[in-house]
């Protein structure tokens, strides 16, 4: 018998704003001691925003050899730099933020996303909003802040989840998740999708996902809707839904995707929004309408939103003072684990290219994720 053939040797180019420590010398580690034929090139890239990063310390030859680039948003800055690159794997969930740049444009290098790797802990925020805002949390910290014995009387009796129905945006790592959750409290899950899911193999997460969470065979939810017209839209939205979860990629299609009209859909059941996803996918000024909006009147009860159009949100921006809101300067992703699985991802994907199978959670540039 013939020897197998020699593994193609990796150069994998990883810029991150993360100080290389001991963790992450612990992780590169280990990837070396699984595959021998890899070798890591690592450089702290300070985290600039939307602001182009400074990366004047990595050298024109690392860019050159390197068959695998790990980051965040510090792309090459040329095409010609990079003859040997086959793969990006995005340290972020989304892609958006490198539509307009010549690498997603240009070249058809498969990129990979993160997706998967924050969905407990996004999903434990979005509790935490939705259990906040049902217990009157706000209040309660005002009283304690005031020292305040409060009256019973002063405030609105809870509504538990029992029979409420979450509308969950993008069944995705983060909705599978908090789909989870909510439906063990008691809950009733709906689910949307871009497609249709009409078998169950269709309703299947083949993405990455963090073992013990999530709903990897799709029976969560008691129905499915799809479709990207203001028609199918509209009906799953019409499906008194009690709390929406956004939580869709951002994308041309998905953009100022829920406005008025939506919200006067929603408004009906005096729904409670909570928005994980990117802040442009509500029109803002008519969700501060809802908001604003007497109940009586068909307004939103309240919204939770860790992202925001723009962001920073300017100071000046009514929703800081709004007492039904909550917003966090887009941090509920923030996770001891973040790094450790977004590397694993990258980790079972050299397998899967040494053992030519298909890589996880590849981003389809038609879809935009």
């Amino acid at each position: 018998m013939g020897e197998a053939p020699p593994q193609e040797q990796e150069y994998i180019l990883v810029l991150l704003p993360f100080p290389h420590d001991e963790k992450v010398t612990s992780l590169i580690d280990s990837i070396r001691r699984k595959h021998h034929h890899v070798e890591i090139e690592y450089h702290n890239i300070a985290f600039t925003g939307m602001a182009a990063p400074d990366l004047t310390s990595v050298p024109e030859d690392s860019w050159k050899k390197s068959t695998i680039l790990v980051t965040f948003n510090s792309l090459p800055p040329s095409l010609k730099i990079i003859p040997n690159l086959k793969l990006l794997h995005l340290f972020s969930a989304g892609a958006n933020h490198i539509f307009q740049t010549p690498i997603w444009k240009d070249t058809e290098i498969t990129i990979t996303n993160s997706s998967g790797v924050h969905s407990p802990q996004i999903a434990e925020w979005v509790m935490l909003q939705i259990l906040s805002h049902s217990h009157q949390e706000k209040i309660l910290l005002q009283w304690q802040k005031e020292h305040k014995w409060g009256a019973h009387s002063e405030l609105n009796f809870v509504k538990d989840g029992v029979g409420q129905r979450l509308g969950v945006l993008g069944y995705g790592a983060i909705g599978r998740q908090t789909a989870r959750i909510c439906s063990a409290l008691g809950m009733d899950v709906i689910a949307y999708t871009a497609s249709p899911r009409p078998t169950p193999e269709s309703k299947k997460d083949l993405g990455y996902i963090v073992p013990g969470t999530g709903d990897e065979d799709g029976l969560i939810p008691s129905a499915w809707y799809s479709g990207m017209d203001k028609a199918s839209l509209h009906n799953f939205l019409k499906q008194d839904i009690d709390i929406l979860l956004i939580a869709v990629p951002l994308t041309p299609a998905t953009t100022h995707f829920i406005g008025a009209e939506e919200l006067a859909i929603l408004g009906k059941r005096n729904a409670f929004i909570v928005n994980i996803a990117r802040g442009a996918i509500l029109k803002q000024d008519d969700l501060i309408a809802a908001l604003r909006k007497p109940i009586k009147e068909g307004g939103l009860r309240g919204a939770a939103l860790d992202v925001t159009d723009p962001e920073p949100l300017p100071k000046d921006s009514e929703l800081w003072d709004l007492e039904n809101v909550v917003v966090t300067p887009h941090i509920s992703g923030l996770g001891t684990m973040y790094m450790d699985r977004s590397f694993d991802i990258l980790e079972r994907n050299l397998g899967n290219l040494e053992q030519g199978k298909k890589l996880l959670n590849v981003v389809n540039r038609g879809k935009g994720y």
